[in-house]
This record gives structure tokens, C-alpha cells and sequence, in this order.
């Protein structure tokens, strides 16, 4: 596992229906009725790879939703090539790919390092242990809950936002959205990647085309960055 496999998949050729979250690479391919978003999973289901390898696939009346891994650094080698022909079972099929249906909502719970209880929030939560730092709904639907740790030199012991993972083209288009609903910019020092919103009574979400919006990046450059949410 490292930053190489999912930096790799973005730079790869042939994956323009795959956006990368914070929990992977995912896929939307909307169809025209429950029926055919039965079919689809099943065909994609038989795709040579997809067995076995930790994938998650939901089905809705108008959608099929793909996550080719349940984590970031799960991403490597065999993973672009397993997306297209993931991509090419859905064009067979007559579905649509949808990369502004694709996003991954994040509960960041943020404490001083000593006070870090990771244990808890998946003994409460009922999830399970995906990293050291998180904890993921075993059956896929939803948030994850990432633990980040606060720097000693913050007065603050304990906070809790949102993280929202988008393509790197519609994040742009979500903040307007949030604006325009009343929202306002804590910080917008990291985009493109990101933007830190808040509601009228303060409570924080970060926007983030992170780590979609990294393709243009070197990993010599990148490595030294944190995502907007901090992580």
C-alpha cells in the first residue's frame, strides 16, 4: 500500500468515468430502472478481477455505483486496467457514467493525540477497522469516520466536520451551491483542491477535489501536502 497506486490511476489513460475520493476510485453509471441496475452489477460482478478484490457495488432504481477498493491506499497496479473494463461491461450494457454522481461523505473527528479513541467510535457505530485512523460501515453505505489528530499547539481538545470528496470538476460548482444556500468560506487558501465552508452557526465542511484534483501534480510535490481536511 502506498500514495504510488492511486497516483499511478489518476496519470492512467482510458479512465475518464473514475473519480478518486478520499476512499478510492468509484464509478456511476446510471441506467433506467432497478432491473437493469441488477443486470449491470451482475455483469460487472463477472468481470475477471472484480471477484475477490474488495470491491462494493450498490444498485438503485437509476444507478449502479462502483468502488473499485474501500480505501485510498488500497489503489495499485491492477486497478486501471480492472476499471476499464468495468467502464466497458457498463457501455455494453447501455449505461451512462456520471463522474458528477460520484462522492464520498467523511465524519472527521478531531482530538488532541492523547485523546484519540478510535475503539469508540466503532464499538458505537457498529463499523470496523479499515486503517489505524478509521473506522468503515460494514455494509458500505455510510460515512467513514476518519480520527485526526489535533496539534498540541491548538488551545482546542476536541472538534468534529464534514469532509466531501467530489470530482475535480463539479467541486466548484458544490461550493457555489453551499454559498448560495447561505454558506460562507472559512478558508479557500487550498483551492482548487479544497475550500473549508461553514454554516451560519459555524459548523465546518471541507469541499475537496482531493485527491481527484492531483493529477497535475508530481508525487515530489504532492507528498509534501496534506488534504484540505488535514488528513
Amino acid at each position: 500500500m502506498s500514495e504510488q497506486g492511486w497516483r499511478d490511476f489518476l496519470n492512467a489513460d482510458g479512465l475518464d468515468d473514475w473519480v478518486v475520493l478520499h476512499g478510492g476510485a468509484a464509478a456511476v453509471f446510471m441506467v433506467s430502472s432497478l432491473g437493469e441496475a441488477a443486470r449491470l452489477a451482475g455483469a460487472i460482478s463477472a468481470v475477471p478481477g472484480v471477484a475477490g478484490a474488495g470491491a462494493l457495488i450498490t444498485i438503485g432504481d437509476d444507478r449502479v455505483t462502483v468502488r473499485l477498493t474501500r480505501g485510498l491506499e488500497f489503489l495499485d497496479a491492477r486497478h486501471p486496467e480492472l476499471a476499464r473494463k468495468v467502464s466497458d461491461a457498463a457501455r455494453v450494457a447501455g449505461a451512462v457514467a456520471d463522474r458528477g454522481a460520484v462522492q464520498e461523505v467523511q465524519v472527521a473527528v478531531a482530538a488532541a493525540p492523547e485523546d484519540i479513541d478510535v475503539g469508540f467510535w466503532r464499538a458505537v457505530l457498529g463499523y470496523r477497522e479499515l486503517a489505524p485512523d478509521n473506522a468503515v460501515d460494514r455494509l458500505g453505505h455510510s460515512s467513514t469516520v476518519w480520527m485526526q489528530e489535533l496539534s498540541p499547539d491548538k488551545p482546542l481538545r476536541h472538534a468534529m466536520h464534514i469532509d466531501v470528496s467530489v470530482a475535480r470538476e463539479h467541486a466548484r460548482a458544490r461550493v457555489s451551491a453551499a454559498l448560495a444556500a447561505g454558506g460562507r468560506i472559512v478558508d479557500d487558501s487550498g483551492a482548487p483542491e479544497g475550500w473549508i465552508l461553514a454554516d451560519r452557526a459555524g459548523n465546518k465542511v471541507c469541499v475537496a477535489a482531493w485527491p481527484d484534483g492531483s493529477m497535475t501534480a508530481t508525487v515530489d510535490e504532492t507528498s509534501q501536502q496534506a488534504a484540505p481536511s488535514g488528513r
